[in-house]
């Protein structure tokens, strides 16, 4: 009979949820290397490349893969002949632990967790709690499976109940436009089949912590109906063209990790959940013995990849930069920006709506400036801040008309992911522009910042506005200011394109 020290899991928790921040599973980098070896598209090979680049940076710096370093989900396997020696509860102890892990002071983590979400929305400032599942099982182990989360993959998360009869195919084909850029390709596609709603997105999100072994499968071929559904999907998932970041280009999945669940003959369940480019988690097991102990990969594993910029950038002067300069540029054009940028995201948007409704001066002149939709980790060891990569600008979309108008002034915008439809009017109709940075390349983004203030809101935390002094922060234009948007024609073209890839029939 196993007795596990409550010490024991908080400890292994904290560990695990630091050692994940800034290594990835190197299955994953394995698949990255691969795709940006086989890749055709530019600008798609280049976001592979920071990718890559920003990886092998987190692991030699023990920093942030990705300043959004998600939400703690834990799945705890515990044995029935286990005793606790402690009086925490399992939830208790989880928590405790991901405290640890996002408020040390040696590579702090960024607290996304905000309480009361319909309603004041407050930080709780350690990321607490964490979501838990738990399941007896027998013996006397536990056995931990954990993931950090972030928030643009989970939002494009999506379900439905088919008719037994529909195509589980069609239907995942069908979301994956939708789905856009916001979850950072390329990443993983969890998808959970039957049960009940719940459990086909839970099963989903399991799905995503399996390794990737899509090549193996390939080579020796589909053995049951799942195995075939998943090289049915990789391969027209990634016929797609949407490519990395969105881009364009071949490589949109890197895997496809389907488990399933018998279901009640009037239902066919599915949940599909994506995972990011900053894929983390981690599995280990609790015996009595003491906590887990996790070995490092060695760096020989992480490709050496030169990389000094994208090829051809245009290297632009914040602080100097007109509107007629502006409108010259392109879709699809990469950038290198320095000088001032300005930060802001969800809340300092809605504090800007509120105080124009009420004719109340801003905190801040954003009259011919850009602003970055970022939301920092806390500085280190001398750093002008933490891991600093782009959030999903989509959510900005009802905010742009607003803060490209008279009453703000702005000139441009940086973030991830595609804009919709109103916010590239707005865009057009005032000759501004939006540039994406790589959503997942955080610390790489960071290296460009010199410096960092707090001008506005400081109570927001990491969603306070800061000011930025940048040094060639890469950048690619997604639209332009004739309202030309990169993650249209992108994958436009590079659909074309591999639909004239001759298909080498697969051997079943």
């Amino acid at each position: 009979m196993g007795t596990i020290r409550q010490e024991d899991l908080i400890q292994s928790i904290a560990d695990a949820f630091q050692f994940i921040s800034y290594y990835h599973p190197l299955d994953f980098v394995r698949a990255l290397k691969a795709a940006y070896d086989r890749e055709a598209s530019p600008a798609a090979r280049d976001a592979l490349a920071q990718l890559l680049v920003n990886s092998r940076m987190s692991a030699e710096g023990h920093r942030p893969i990705c300043q959004d370093t998600g939400m703690a989900v834990v799945f705890l396997k515990v044995g029935m002949e286990v005793r606790w020696d402690g009086g925490m509860s399992l939830q208790e102890m989880v928590d405790e632990g991901v405290r640890r892990a996002y408020t040390n002071p040696d590579n702090p983590l960024r607290a996304s967790v905000l309480a009361d979400p319909a309603g004041a929305r407050r930080n709780t400032r350690d990321n607490t709690p964490a979501v838990v599942y738990t399941e007896l099982v027998s013996g006397g182990a536990v056995d931990v499976r954990l993931a950090a989360k972030g928030g643009g993959s989970e939002n494009k998360a999506r379900f439905a109940v088919l008719n037994p009869s529909d195509s589980i195919v069609d239907w995942v084909l069908e979301q994956l436009p939708g789905m856009g850029a916001g979850w950072c390709p390329p990443g993983i596609l969890g998808l959970g089949l039957g049960g009940t709603p719940e459990k086909a997105l839970l099963l989903a999100k399991e799905a995503l912590l399996e390794p990737i072994d899509i090549q193996a499968l390939q080579a020796r071929g589909p053995q049951s109906r799942i195995e075939a559904l998943r090289l049915e999907l990789y391969d027209k998932v990634n016929a797609l063209g949407i490519g990395a970041q969105g881009l364009g280009g071949l490589t949109t999945v890197l895997d496809v990790k389907i488990l399933d669940y018998p279901t009640h003959a009037a239902s066919l369940p599915v949940g599909l959940i994506p995972n990011c480019a900053a894929t983390r988690h981690l599995h280990f097991t609790l015996d009595g013995t003491g906590p887990a102990r996790f070995t490092p990969p060695a760096l020989s594993e992480w490709p050496q990849i030169a990389w000094s910029g994208p090829a051809g950038a245009r290297r632009v002067d914040l602080d100097a930069l007109t509107r007629a300069e502006v409108a010259t540029w392109r879709a699809g054009e990469p950038l290198l920006l320095s000088g001032r940028l300005l930060t802001g995201r969800d809340a300092v948007h809605k504090r800007i709506a509120e105080l124009v409704a009420r004719g109340e001066p801003l905190p801040v002149d954003f009259r011919n400036r850009f602003i970055y939709y970022v939301g920092p980790v806390a500085p280190v060891r001398g750093e002008a801040v933490g891991p600093a990569g782009p959030t999903t600008a989509t959510r900005m979309d009802k905010y742009t008309e607003l803060m490209l108008g008279d009453a703000v002034g702005l000139l441009g915008m940086v973030g991830k992911a595609e804009r919709g439809p109103e916010a590239v009017a707005a865009i057009r109709r005032f000759g501004a522009v939006y540039c994406i940075a790589v959503g997942g390349a955080a610390y790489l983004v960071a290296k460009a910042v010199r410096s960092a203030r707090v001008l506005a809101f400081p109570e927001l935390g990491m969603e306070a506005i800061y000011e930025f002094e940048v040094r060639d922060m890469p950048v690619t234009v997604a639209v332009d200011a004739e309202g030309r948007s990169v993650h249209e024609a992108g994958p436009a073209e590079w659909r074309l394109r591999i639909a004239r890839i001759p298909v080498r029939p697969r051997v079943t």
